[in-house]
């Protein structure tokens, strides 16, 4: 960063300290990439009116830029090019100049030979039509007509809506295909990085609903509706001669961008905004900017009143939420420092940008692209932002989940025994029985503990709370493969088995059912025999509800009871 930071300032001083005359340009083959900015004189048309043989009968007037290097900033006046250039005697290579900033408006080129005579002239430019341009690239340029040995000159006549920056070059054909080539792949990778995030965020809006992965679609979004523009991408590829496009979407881009921000920043940080005004304020400016949007997209106002918008809006979102990112970073949360991480690159590349636009700083590659490497960043750490926030409101969803789970479970449990109470057994069964059938019966067992009141009676209730707990310990591990355990309340218990195949299965397990009771319990130092009666129902042969199953199986267990103790009973017998 230091070192990208040094060649930035080397070549802002030596843009500012270039030569004020204006020597010509010597071409020779090998050189592959001259820059014209050396010897490049202006001349400023305020009526617009200066024609080719106006211009040069001002040539005594043209001046040496006194902007940074291939900069003229922002001026609403056209301006007259002249480029003196030599082509070296035998020379072979083609050459080609491009200017390459591509949302020039309009540059009338005029090639001269060494008398002055017209060689070539071409209309170039984001507003022209491209059945014009010879080379349909992404910024204009055009195939020049040379003569070996000869003298040139180039006159260009740049006329445009937005900051007249003007990197001019002269290539040789093959160095500009290979440069052209480097900045195709570069906006590839750059450009298709934002619609991977933005496909990613609208893919997950469509499965989660988070109102976040919108807020961050629109504002990549309108990032990218700015970067096809600024370099072309668009008109070269998407919308070609629709001038509309090529006109708004720029801003319009960067208005949404800014409103994506605006409601981003809010969301996230509006939990830990000190002012009840934070939310409102910054909902309101994202409005204002969707209004501006729309204006300019209807033509109610102009390029230079959407620049004044963004320019007075655009540090806002960054400016408000600084004191909330602050007050997070300083508690340990990461979510502050990629804010402000994710502000600070947007302050420094937007202050170049400006520079750059106001012709402070020279417009080089690095200057130029600077802004589409700081929104890439900022889309980046706010991706991370994003990913950090879902995490949490997934992790608060699944605390919540968590107690609610754990307050249903403490309300269907039994608070001595840790079986399932009488809600339990309620939920469970209602999800059982819908999936009895003849083939896959349920099994509802109704138990009695017997000989339990004695034990409570002679020696107490702590005694008896304690037996309880073994006796349901007991069942737990000797009926594993029963679907559950159930106390309804006092000595009586219930047992469901399911899939059972035929009703044999069902006798078998109420045999396991009594031989639990076979053996004694031994409690701090007593030893306490206790029996047990069953009744059982089968479903659906003898009920298809839970209360008639339980009602059923409940007379069973006091049939059984009164034939004597640990018998078993079905209802339907």
């Amino acid at each position: 960063m230091l070192r990208v930071l040094k060649r930035l300032l080397l070549a802002w001083v030596l843009g500012l300290l270039l030569p004020q005359g204006a020597a010509a340009l010597v071409l020779h083959d090998g050189q592959g990439t001259v820059p014209a900015w050396p010897s490049i004189t202006v001349l400023s048309d305020p009526s617009r009116s200066l024609d080719l043989a106006g211009a040069r009968a001002q040539k005594a007037q043209m001046t040496r830029p006194t902007t940074a290097s291939a900069t003229l900033g922002h001026r609403r006046d056209a301006v007259w090019l002249h480029i003196p250039f030599e082509l070296a005697a035998g020379s072979t290579a083609r050459w080609v100049l491009e200017v390459d900033y591509a949302v020039l408006n309009r540059l009338d080129v005029h090639l001269l030979d060494a008398q002055g005579q017209l060689i070539q002239q071409a209309s170039l430019g984001n507003l022209q039509p491209a059945a014009w341009q010879e080379l349909p690239g992404r910024a204009p340029a055009l195939l020049l007509q040379l003569q070996p040995g000869q003298r040139h000159e180039l006159w260009v006549r740049v006329e445009t809506l937005g900051a007249m920056i003007l990197p001019v070059f002269l290539h040789q054909e093959a160095a500009y295909l290979d440069r052209a080539l480097d900045e195709q792949m570069l906006q590839g990778v750059l450009v298709g990085l934002g619609l991977c995030l933005l496909v990613y965020a609208l893919t997950q809006w469509l499965t989660l609903r988070e109102s976040l992965l919108i807020k961050y679609a629109l504002l990549i979004g309108g990032g990218i509706l700015f970067s096809v523009v600024q370099w072309g991408i668009g008109r070269q590829y998407l919308w070609g001669d629709l001038q509309w496009f090529e006109l708004h979407l720029a801003g319009i881009g960067a208005l949404m961008a800014s409103a994506g921000t605006f409601l981003f920043v809010e969301e996230v940080l509006a939990p830990h905004a000190q002012s009840r005004f934070f939310s409102p304020v910054m909902k309101a400016g994202a409005v204002v900017l969707g209004a501006v949007a729309w204006a300019y997209a209807l033509d109610l106002i102009d390029v230079h009143t959407v620049s004044a918008v963004i320019g007075t809006l655009g540090l806002a979102p960054a400016l408000m939420g600084l004191p909330g990112a602050l007050r997070l970073g300083r508690r340990g949360d990461s979510v502050g420092w990629y804010f402000i991480a994710a502000w600070l690159g947007y302050f420094v590349t937007t202050a170049i940008m400006v520079l750059v636009i106001r012709g402070v700083m020279p417009a080089n590659f690095w200057t130029l692209h600077a802004f589409q490497f700081g929104a890439t960043l900022d889309m980046i750490l706010f991706l991370r932002v994003l990913a950090l926030r879902l995490h949490a409101v997934h992790a608060e969803a699944l605390r919540v989940t968590s107690e609610r789970d754990r307050a249903l479970s403490m309300a269907a449990t039994d608070a001595l025994t840790g079986l399932p109470n009488r809600r339990g057994l309620q939920l469970a069964l209602e999800q059982a029985i819908p999936r009895a059938s003849p083939s896959r019966l349920l099994a509802v067992y109704m138990m009695d503990l017997d000989g339990f009141k004695e034990v409570n009676d002679q020696h107490g209730h702590k005694v008896g709370d304690q037996l309880l707990v073994a006796v349901a310990e007991r069942m737990r591990h000797s009926l594993r493969a029963v679907n559950l355990v159930v106390r309804l309340g006092g000595d009586e218990f219930v047992v469901l088995a399911e899939g059972l195949s035929q009703p044999e299965q069902a006798v078998r397990l109420g045999d396991e059912l009594l031989a639990i009771f076979s053996q004694p319990f031994r409690l701090e130092g007593l030893t306490l025999q206790l029996g047990t009666s069953v009744g059982y129902t089968l479903a659906p042969a003898d009920g298809e509800d839970a209360m008639s199953l339980l009602q059923r199986a409940d007379a069973a267990m006091y049939k059984a009871k009164r034939s004597g103790k640990g018998r078993m009973q079905r209802a339907s017998d």
